[in-house]
């Protein structure tokens, strides 16, 4: 069943909505800021993402309210002859919404909006303590084609 979900980009007073969102996993709730006030960091964070035009910070609507909001970053590379790619990071559909296909419309919205922009790759990471999230990724049809790796080089999580 397909649902009628709007898509738009984020503005500023979707921020706490936002963050909601990454804080309702047990993950989320280890690294993002749950305060009354809005950190200035996150604020800073929004408006970078919101000047750079390879950012689309996107939020879904069902029926006017945010069920979802995902992170689209359009990546130049030189490599496949100058090609363009999609990151998409930060993924999350409200826990009150999960399990209604909300997810699956999401990214596959996200892959065509990538598919319009002429990006010859779709990509995404997602954390090996999330395994229902990497069950979903490869019913869309990705593939772990790679290792990732990380290094944190402040002792901190962001």
């Amino acid at each position: 069943m397909t649902l009628n979900l709007k898509y738009r980009l984020a503005i500023e007073s979707d921020l706490t909505k936002i963050i909601e969102m990454l804080l309702d996993d047990s993950l989320g709730a280890l690294r993002e800021n749950a305060g009354t006030k809005i950190s200035p960091r996150y604020i800073a964070a929004f408006k970078n993402i919101q000047e750079e035009k390879n950012h689309e910070l996107t939020i879904v609507e069902l029926d006017g309210e945010i069920v979802g909001t995902y992170h689209l970053t359009f990546i130049q590379y030189l490599t496949h002859q100058g090609g363009l790619r999609a990151q998409i990071e930060a993924v999350r559909v409200g826990s009150l919404y999960r399990g209604k296909g909300i997810g699956r419309q999401m990214l596959n919205y996200a892959i065509d909006r990538a598919r319009s922009k002429g990006c010859y790759l779709v990509q995404l990471t997602t954390d090996k303590r999330r395994p229902e999230a990497l069950k979903f990724y490869y019913t869309l049809g990705f593939v772990d084609s790679h290792e990732g790796m990380k290094l944190n080089i402040n002792n901190k999580e962001h």
